[in-house]
């Protein structure tokens, strides 16, 4: 059953937020959890925003980070940054990766590197290393548009999806 809403979607109180929060979150999405070895540590930041197939030519992918992220400012200046898609069954390590307490976003997650620095979750679905190409601003955002230089995919593992505010099986 389809229901319409006749608000305007405009800067508006809680209430506003709140569906909007509740509309966007029916609509699926993969996680991702983006890495980069900066300082000899391991910093990582989890997005839902993530979107692949931008550009072939360049081989390009996107996501959104929130402009107050503090995260996104180390992550920025890396060379090279690994993005993990996260596999079902991934879901306890995508609340780990995100939680607000950085020391404990790595405590026993194995991970691999590239010689440039990129980190990669093991047992993610795909991994790209990537290095920035452009970000946009986008209100409370930022548009990062990422080129991919290496790619792996284990095409019998499933995304993590994020659907509904819970995690949730592909199918």
């Amino acid at each position: 059953m389809i229901t319409q809403t006749s608000r305007r979607a405009e800067p508006a109180g809680h209430a506003m937020r709140d569906d909007l929060r509740r509309v966007f979150g029916h609509y699926p999405s993969g996680v991702a959890a983006l890495a980069a070895t900066i300082d000899h540590s391991d910093v990582v930041l989890v997005a839902s925003s993530f979107t692949v197939g931008v550009s072939l030519d360049p081989t390009l992918v996107m996501f959104a980070v929130q402009r107050s992220s503090t995260t996104w400012p180390m992550l920025r200046d890396a060379p090279s940054i690994g993005v993990s898609v996260l596999s079902t069954g991934q879901d306890h390590l995508c609340r780990q990766l995100a939680n607000k307490d950085k020391s404990e976003r790595w405590k026993d997650i194995s991970r691999s590197r590239s010689q440039g620095g990129a980190v990669f979750i093991d047992g993610a679905c795909v991994t790209l290393e990537c290095s920035i190409y452009a970000e946009y601003p986008a209100g409370d955002h930022e548009i990062v548009v990422l080129e991919v230089t290496g790619v792996t995919a284990d095409t019998d593992q499933d995304p993590l999806v994020f659907h509904g505010s819970r995690f949730r099986p592909l199918g």
